[in-house]
């Protein structure tokens, strides 16, 4: 059922019903708005998640922070709020987790007896540059114990606030010990205010990826996801605007919505779009094997049918068109002793 009313800046339209809860509270609609973005510090005995799944490439990651603002209604993040007892809805952006003990957990985890090295990817699960950031600067100090150990580091994020650390990526690129990804999936920004509105603007995230570069930070764009009916039209203008820019590779995913991602994102076309919402669930579903969602490795990130096949075969020309000849550099792992002491690794 369509609502009546689109909370502006918001991606999910209210909470939806928490798997593990037999109860849920659902405020008022004249109260949603009034809902400021509250923080609660919270103490995990680790930072580094060992990643299992087989069709990802990463190794580890960390997040400095469990919910997040942006606002994304199709971000598959959500249902991991429910796990401390919040609704994959509202409360997984305005109920932000915040892990201020992350960079000394780090630090105690590259200290580690016979840990090998491996790039770590912040972050993989919520924004580690979302709005929090310029008030704890936790992933700025996560950075910095990068730095101090020599540790490779891959951040992706949405936001152009990591221009802000400009100062610790400098010296982490000069060792090959950082790269940034950064998610771009429309330059249209009226569409950008209502797919992720709380990102930064699709002008400031072209910029950051051309500073980056300008700056010897290699860039890999994210085209993610691509929604049929609303950017699947724009992966070429994408590609050569992020080329020109100076990003070295890029890579894109097809939207699914599983579990309670679901009953967000379609509370959100449906207040957003109301006039195409049916279209873009039907196209998702030509997608999803007449479903919404997708689970199985390796499917999940191909999709199949007629739109699918179209946008894959987009891509196959942008990356022609827009990146032949240009290689993404590996990051080193040789000068990492598990010491912040500069010192020849013994074998």
């Amino acid at each position: 059922m369509q609502n009546e009313k689109n909370i502006k800046g918001q991606g999910a339209q209210r909470n939806v019903i928490n798997r593990f809860d037999r109860y849920t509270f659902e405020p008022d609609e004249e109260d949603l708005e009034m809902i400021k973005t509250s923080f609660t510090e919270v103490f995990p005995k680790t930072i580094v998640n060992q990643v299992k799944s087989e069709d990802l490439p990463m190794e580890y990651s960390m997040n400095p922070y469990q919910g997040c603002e942006h606002g994304c209604s199709y971000c598959f993040a959500r249902p991991t709020h429910e796990y401390w007892g919040y609704s994959a809805g509202i409360d997984f952006e305005r109920k932000i987790m915040v892990k201020k003990n992350a960079p000394e957990l780090l630090e105690t985890f590259f200290r580690k007896r016979g840990y090998k090295p491996a790039p770590i990817l912040l972050s993989g699960n919520t924004d580690c540059y979302q709005p929090a950031e310029r008030q704890f600067e936790i992933t700025r100090k996560m950075l910095q114990v990068c730095l101090d150990y020599r540790h490779p580091v891959n951040i992706l994020t949405k936001n152009a606030l990591v221009l802000r650390d400009l100062d610790i990526l400098k010296p982490l690129a000069e060792q090959n010990l950082v790269s940034v990804s950064l998610s771009i999936p429309t330059m249209n920004e009226e569409l950008r205010r209502k797919m992720e509105p709380r990102t930064s603007s699709s002008k400031n995230k072209l910029k950051a990826v051309e500073v980056l570069s300008e700056n010897n930070i290699p860039v890999h764009v994210m085209v993610a996801p691509v929604i049929p009916g609303l950017n699947s039209d724009e992966p070429l203008n994408i590609l050569k605007s992020i080329s020109e820019a100076g990003a070295k590779s890029f890579g894109y995913t097809l939207v699914r919505l599983n579990d309670t991602v679901e009953p967000v994102f379609v509370q959100w076309i449906e207040a957003s779009f109301p006039d195409r919402a049916q279209k873009v669930l039907n196209l998702i579903r030509s997608m999803r094997g007449g479903k919404l969602g997708e689970k199985r490795y390796f499917d999940r990130q191909k999709g199949d049918g007629n739109i699918a096949e179209m946008i894959h075969n987009t891509f196959k020309i942008g990356r022609k068109k827009f990146f032949d000849g240009k290689e993404f550099p590996k990051l080193s792992t040789e000068n990492f002793t598990g010491t912040k002491e500069q010192q020849l690794r013994l074998f």
